[in-house]
């Protein structure tokens, strides 16, 4: 029996990879400096790997994201060698376009395959990042992002030449494989999830041929997770070392396991402690499910993690103000690396008493539950899932009521958050700032950037959130039901990172959330301002959530609470209300049979949330996401007016509003906000001139990718000029709004 884990965090537990990286942007640590941190922080990876598991990889950890090292790896882009230019495709001007990765809320690169004159690139092993690594660490497995993976996440190439790529690719594969295996490399770790996805049959055969040559050239641990395979079965006559399999988020694995058993040659790798939430591992359940894979396959089995653990936080170790009974349920990346160890030991026959204790609970969860809550959820009936009015009556009423120019400009929500604001809020929290200053330091930023929106001519405001940490956990602090950790932070992308709070019972609003900083903003100007609120599907998303009720009544449970604040925020005055709903994409099944199911509650959730006034104008705000798959979904909800990053993409997600006509007001981003870069008014200008093709321009707005929190001053000030210049040539151009219909 032996234990194996991969992905754990490379951010390191005191965040060391964000200001390592961060620094070196801002010039204050050096080149060297950068690369001696940075191998600190994986030795430090590599300790706790090796405290508690028999087997790891070694290579996980990147500069920026493992997707861009492996288009840099084949010679993608030549450009890429040193640091400046790695940084320049992550961040810079021409950045490569950033997405989800597969339905988390992780963010990669995507790279672009471009034939050239109807053949691919000349891909070549530009650089052996395994290799390196392998030298450095011997005793690890070299950790590889696999061909098909690779293929099937990038874009730019037509669909029909998916297999010429992958075939393009196998000799640079083979000479990798080659080079580990002859510097002593006794096997390789090989991530292939997209095997997860719905893949074609022709796609199955050319994973066959793909890995009949890849198997040759070395011993191979292929793994996959978020899903189940399949084709499983199409994988047993390859020649394969082992198989890692997701046995808690694929069930169809089981049934694979069950009917077709497992080859007696292959390792495999079973899946069985969370990657990606936080509840401790059943270990008694998990040495159960081991026993019933041995009698169903009779495989060498090791034990291991569903899904890499970068979706979780470093430990809990330090989480000493949560809930005590809470604090006894959960369990964070190095948790599950000591899952393992006891999951082992149980299987075994060691004694052991950690894990006899482990899910040993003394703390009562009575606390957690709210009967009035679960009987508003019961309740519900169809008309609570649709507006008061249909879109062509609200759309006169908010017309009139809001009186806005052809193109009107605004922004997603927040405005930067400094350093110095950053530290207010830390010493607020710390009881080391009274809240008459903080309150008072907030309402200065609110009026400052009131005023800069008027002074650059934007048409809706915003009250720029400066008392907002982050669109999730601000709120989970005023829900009921939620926790919030200290030190639990992971990676969303690049160096950004966030802290997922834990959704741990039945959510209530016990007062109103964000009434007193939207009405003191109103009452600084006659324009319009947004009030700001985050969607029941992204709080969902980006929280470590319950599971012993369904999904959609925890969505339910949070879409009424939304509910209220949208009911206090009309009561009040405020004539906009954003609905942030960027994980809306990304919660979607990985498996398209599963769409309907997900998109139905995922849809009603919003609706419920939304359910304002006709006069209200409801927005919601969505990026980063594949939306050409999802647009009659995102239709369904019904917003008065979606916003959706469009900069990184080149404006291609316009094409979704080629084939589906599109009935309401959207705003395609014009600007990319995780570039520093300043754009020019002429590259936003072609970005909505692209979607006037086919939207009509009163049903148009202009406004960024996303918002502005991680941005400098004095990147959005001109940049934000330059946007309302645009907005105004357009209008020039394009003549006088058109009355409503």
């Amino acid at each position: 029996m032996q234990t194996y884990a991969y992905g754990y965090p490379r951010l390191g537990r005191k965040r060391e990879y964000k200001t390592l990286i961060e620094g070196f942007w801002q010039g204050k640590v050096s080149e060297a400096e950068l690369t001696a941190g940075l191998e600190a922080l994986e030795e430090e990876r590599l300790a706790a790997y090796r405290r508690f598991v028999d087997r790891f990889p070694i290579g996980e950890m990147s500069l920026y994201d493992p997707m861009l090292d492996t288009a840099l790896m084949l010679g993608l882009y030549p450009n890429g060698g040193r640091l400046e230019d790695y940084f320049a495709l992550a961040r810079g001007e021409g950045a490569l376009e950033l997405t989800k990765w597969f339905n988390t809320n992780y963010h990669y690169l995507v790279p672009e395959i471009r034939m050239e004159a109807g053949t691919p690139p000349p891909f070549r092993l530009a650089w052996n990042k395994p290799l390196e690594a392998f030298r450095k660490h011997p005793e690890g497995l070299p950790y590889v992002i696999g061909p098909y993976t690779f293929v099937r996440l990038s874009k730019g190439y037509p669909p029909e030449a998916f297999g010429e790529i992958l075939r393009a690719l196998l000799p640079v594969y083979g000479e990798l494989l080659r080079s580990l295996r002859a510097a002593g490399a006794e096997a390789i770790h090989v991530d292939e999830p997209a095997w997860a996805l719905d893949v074609p049959p022709e796609h199955v055969a050319l994973i066959r041929e793909a890995y009949t040559a890849l198997g040759q050239e070395a011993a191979l641990l292929v793994f996959t997770y978020y899903e189940a395979v399949d084709f499983l079965p199409a994988l047993y006559d390859l020649p394969l070392r082992g198989i890692g399999l997701d046995l808690l988020h694929g069930p169809g694995n089981w049934e694979a396991l069950r009917r077709a058993g497992f080859p007696s040659d292959k390792i495999l790798i079973a899946g069985l402690v969370d990657g990606r939430n936080i509840w401790k591992t059943d270990l008694s359940k998990a040495a159960a499910q081991v026993e019933d894979l041995r009698r169903h396959t009779g495989a060498e089995i090791w034990i291991s993690n569903a899904g890499p653990l970068y979706h979780l936080p470093v430990t809990a170790e330090a989480e000493a103000k949560l809930d005590l009974a809470l604090r006894e349920r959960i369990a964070f990346a190095t948790e599950r690396l000591k899952e393992l160890r006891l999951l082992k030991a149980l299987l075994t026959g060691e004694p052991d008493e950690e894990a006899r204790r482990w899910n040993t609970y003394i703390h009562p969860v009575d606390h957690w539950r709210h009967p009035e809550v679960q009987e508003r959820v019961r309740r519900l009936g169809p008309a609570d899932f649709s507006r008061e009015a249909p879109y062509e009556e609200r759309n006169r009423r908010q017309r009139a009521r809001l009186n806005l120019p052809l193109f009107p400009t605004t922004t997603i929500g927040s405005f930067p958050q400094t350093e110095d604001l950053r530290r207010a809020r830390t010493a607020f929290r710390a009881g080391k700032l009274p809240a008459e200053e903080y309150e008072a330091l907030i309402r200065e930023r609110i009026r400052y950037v009131i005023r800069l929106q008027e002074e650059l001519g934007l048409d809706v405001l915003v009250h720029g959130e400066f008392e907002r940490s982050d669109m999730v956990e601000f709120f989970a602090e005023r829900l009921e039901g939620f926790a919030i950790t200290q030190h639990g932070w992971i990676l969303s992308y690049g160096t950004r990172v966030y802290r997922p709070p834990i959704l741990y019972g039945d959510v209530r609003r016990p007062a109103p959330m964000t009434l007193r900083e939207i009405t003191y903003a109103q009452s600084l100007t006659e324009k319009p301002v947004k009030g700001m609120l985050t969607g029941p599907v992204t709080m969902l998303a980006w929280s470590y959530i319950r599971e012993d009720i369904p999904v959609h009544e925890v969505a339910f449970q949070l879409a009424l609470a939304i509910q209220d604040e949208v009911r206090d925020l009309e009561a009040a005055g405020i004539r906009v209300i954003q609905i942030d709903e960027p994980a809306f994409r990304e919660r979607a099944p990985l498996k398209r049979r599963d769409w309907p199911a997900y998109f139905d509650w995922a849809v009603k959730a919003f609706r419920l949330a939304s359910r304002a006034r006709p006069e209200t104008q409801i927005h919601t705000h969505m990026c980063y996401s594949e939306f050409n798959e999802i647009i009659e979904s995102i239709d369904a909800l019904d917003a008065d007016v979606i916003s959706i990053e469009a900069t990184r993409s080149r404006g291609e997600v316009i094409q979704a509003f080629e084939r589906h006509r599109y009935p309401r007001q959207i705003g395609p981003g014009v600007y990319d906000v995780h570039s520093p870069a300043i754009p020019t008014p002429e590259s936003m200008e072609a970005i909505i001139e692209r979607a006037i093709r086919v939207i009509p321009s009163e049903r148009i707005w202009v406004n960024p990718d996303c918002g502005l929190k991680t941005r400098r001053w004095e990147e959005v000030i001109p940049s934000l000029r330059h946007m309302v210049a645009a907005a105004r040539r357009l209008r020039e151009r394009h003549g006088a709004p058109v009355p409503a219909s």
